[in-house]
């Protein structure tokens, strides 16, 4: 018998040609950053300052910090710095899911934290409840739908999967049920979770997070880098290129980028994600793939793309390819990558060939901050004035809230539900500095695609990570 393909592999199948030319006129910037009512950043810093609380960080993480404690205490002298602009790293390129999930998915949250489960489930939802309620009472337009997400079986031992995870939240469809839903001659399979699913703007999200901390009284200031912090006995010590930060508590929420703390920096690692946008579909396109409503849309391998529709009936479609680039910098460069946009083009037109030759108009590249227990961290450093959170893996958008409050009930010394989870007590296992994690990484992405060519079963390499605690997709 000869074993049936993978629906998606590193070869590309559809003609070259044909690629080259959906995406000749893509933009390398990501769609999302060019909305017109993108707003001006704040000023620089320029001097000296202080402050009850310092924010290092102007992502979803630092933003929610600072909403939360501005709300929390109206008197708290809160600052915020970022080093670039709001929204121009992960919060500005992601793909605008807002899953409720702290642990990555059940499966990893059992191997994590299986004894915790079901109070993180709860206070997973208590998160994503808060996170809906902010919007809506800063009247945040962050283009919030809550249609759900949709898991694909494209490979047969996936469909009995997802038959086996339906639940009271979620509805399972067979092939023929599934195309009621959306069409693609790739799906076997499909699992509707209706509740803790939601999509945003990503950007706009990030834009009106600052907009409510700037109303509040948060003083922010972009382009302004941290480059040392101290301690000083009863307050830390920033420093930036124009100036000083007297700060009696600090937040540090530069997840994927180099910790502050020297201890930490081997807790996260950067690795790339890339996205493709495609030029708003006709309706007639619409209705060629079936996909009428709001949710969006992952399938269930290991190397997984997800996709989703915007507001003018564009898609997005990233995953797959989640790249390391060798000595882990942070630079542009990374955020291109010609190899994964021509295999997203392809694996694109191989899932919707209704669609035919349609066009890219964006092409874009991130970085994500990556742990190797998938899910974030919380802890304290500096007796206590300082607290971090960080090693989100991707999912970020609704856990960096909950981050944001570990942190400051970490700062405030509360003994809280929240700082008695694992996650705010333990640490994950570190990865190997270079020049053993490039290739370490190249191992584990080689196994990744050796478990879903082989009916998704983990190789020893896999099997023995696991076991050593170290967790990974992509």
């Amino acid at each position: 018998m000869v074993a049936t393909p993978p629906a998606y592999d590193l070869a590309l199948r559809t003609d070259e040609k044909r690629i080259r030319k959906a995406l000749a006129d893509a933009a390398r910037t990501p769609f999302w950053l060019e909305d017109p009512g993108r707003p001006a950043p704040e000023p620089a810093l320029n001097g000296s300052t202080t402050a009850d609380l310092l924010v290092i960080g102007g992502g979803y993480c630092g933003l929610w910090t600072a909403l939360i404690a501005k709300e929390t205490d109206p008197a708290r002298d809160v600052v915020l710095v970022e080093g670039n602009e709001i929204a121009w790293a992960a919060s500005g390129r992601n793909g605008g899911f807002v899953e409720a999930s702290l642990t990555h998915g059940a499966e990893n949250g059992r191997r994590h934290f299986a004894d915790e489960l079901p109070m993180l489930d709860a206070l997973a939802a208590e998160n994503f409840a808060g996170f809906e309620a902010t919007l809506i009472r800063h009247g945040i337009d962050a283009e919030f739908v809550k249609d759900g997400v949709l898991a694909v079986a494209t490979e047969p031992h996936q469909v009995g999967e997802l038959r086996a995870a339906d639940t009271a939240s979620t509805t399972f469809y067979d092939r023929e049920q599934l195309g009621d839903l959306v069409r693609s001659p790739l799906f076997r399979a499909g699992l509707l979770q209706r509740e803790g699913a939601a999509l945003v703007n990503p950007a706009k999200l990030a834009w009106g997070l600052k907009a409510a901390c700037l109303r509040l009284g948060v003083r922010i200031f972009e382009n302004t880098p941290v480059t040392d912090i101290k301690d000083q006995g009863r307050t830390v010590r920033a420093s930036t290129w124009a100036g000083v930060i007297q700060a009696g508590n600090v937040a540090l929420a530069t997840n994927g980028f180099p910790s502050l703390l020297k201890r930490n920096r081997l807790l996260t690692v950067p690795v790339y994600d890339y996205v493709l946008m495609t030029e708003p579909l006709t309706d007639a396109q619409i209705d060629e793939i079936g996909w009428r409503k709001n949710f969006g849309i992952s399938d269930s391998s290991r190397q997984f793309h997800y996709y989703r529709k915007t507001s003018d009936n564009r898609i997005l479609w990233g995953g797959y390819d989640v790249v390391y680039h060798k000595g882990g910098g942070i630079r542009p460069e990374h955020d291109q990558n010609p190899e994964t946009f021509a295999r997203l083009a392809d694996h694109f037109m191989q899932t919707f060939p209704q669609l035919g030759d349609v066009r890219f108009t964006h092409a874009w590249g991130g970085m994500i901050d990556m742990c190797t227990q998938l899910a974030a961290f919380q802890g304290r450093a500096m007796g206590g004035k300082v607290a971090y959170s960080s090693g989100f893996t991707g999912l970020g958008v609704a856990a960096t809230r909950y981050g944001a409050t570990v942190m400051l009930d970490l700062l405030d010394g509360k003994d809280t539900v929240r700082t008695r989870m694992r996650m705010a007590n333990r640490k994950p296992l570190p990865v190997p500095p270079e020049p053993v994690l490039y290739p370490a990484v190249q191992v584990i992405r080689g196994a990744i695609a050796r478990s879903d060519r082989n009916g998704g079963r983990d190789g020893f390499i896999l099997r023995a990570a696991n076991a050593f605690g170290f967790s990974f997709d992509s």
